[in-house]
């Protein structure tokens, strides 16, 4: 799956994304759980300072 999605990210225009991954925290048990979006370079920022 990581190989089709870099070489999406390599055509034309697709500088412009960026692959997140973000850590978040289960308030019923502790563990950790990962969430991953594919986001234009300018949502970045939005996308870890949301709520989950």
């Amino acid at each position: 799956m990581a190989k089709k999605a870099v070489a999406t990210l390599q055509k034309a225009g697709g500088k412009g994304f960026t692959k997140v991954i973000k850590m978040i925290k289960s308030p019923k048990t502790g563990a950790y759980t990962f969430r991953s979006e594919i986001v234009s370079n300018e949502m970045t920022k939005e996308f870890f300072d949301a709520k989950d």
